[in-house]
């Protein structure tokens, strides 16, 4: 395949409206072709319902079936609340063929926003790359794209996937660390942030050469992505990725 659909959802969802933020989700990954690459926001069913965990993680359990059928050809990424062992994480799945073929903590968890008082941190050796339907995915959960020890790990990934909910006082560093992302490792970059008035929105797809495509008035972005450019960009400058 040397084109595929790739697509970043961008919407407002709050933590009072877990059933019409599923509805908005899967309404929106319905718009995109059968065999797109989707990505939406982080803990786009719940948000941060920090004061209620327990329910937040029995609707991501109840909403996680309702998405399965949408991955049949898609693939298909998010991040929910998460309850293993009697702790909560959250945790980014990446659905294809009607199954989950990767889920991975947040080991970074956002201590100005309070996370690390209620999701318990995941490990480093769950990040890696991925290989789905012939190309090589990599996730990172917002405030992971900070740590650069983490883009060692997912060197050589085709297309790097970013659930966000990255706020608006930081909106130029969202960008210019996907952006960056994007250029350092000749990839495509799906990043995918909330649209609520204190989030940066800012949510882009960037091809290998850092050309990004952004619109903040949209919750739909799709680029019709031409895979060809990732070999192109590693040939025409080569810095060891294959």
């Amino acid at each position: 395949m040397t084109s595929r659909e790739l697509v970043a959802l961008q919407f407002a969802y709050h933590d009072n409206c877990y059933h019409d933020n599923l509805s908005k989700l899967l309404t929106l990954i319905k718009q995109s072709d059968e065999d797109a690459v989707v990505l939406a926001p982080e803990l786009c069913l719940t948000n941060f319902s920090f004061d209620k965990m327990e329910e937040a993680a029995a609707f991501g359990e109840e909403a996680l079936k309702k998405i399965l059928p949408l991955s049949k050809t898609r693939i298909i990424a998010f991040t929910l609340t998460e309850k293993r062992d009697g702790k909560f994480y959250n945790t980014s799945k990446i659905l294809f063929g009607e199954k989950v073929v990767h889920s991975q903590d947040k080991v970074n968890l956002f201590k100005f926003g309070a996370e690390h008082d209620y999701f318990e941190a995941g490990s480093e050796e769950k990040v890696k790359i991925v290989e789905i339907d012939g190309l090589r995915f990599a996730i990172l959960i917002c405030f992971e794209i900070r740590f650069t020890a983490l883009w060692d790990l997912i060197r050589g990934a085709d297309v790097i996937m970013i659930p966000a909910l990255w706020g608006k006082l930081r909106k130029s560093q969202f960008e210019s660390i996907t952006t960056a992302m994007a250029i350092i490792n000749q990839a495509f970059v799906i990043a995918a942030d909330s649209s609520q008035d204190d989030m940066a929105s800012s949510s882009g797809i960037i091809t290998p050469f850092g050309e990004a495509l952004r619109d903040d008035s949209k919750e739909f972005l799709s680029l019709d992505a031409n895979l060809q450019e990732i070999k192109k960009m590693r040939r025409y400058m080569d810095i060891g990725l294959s």
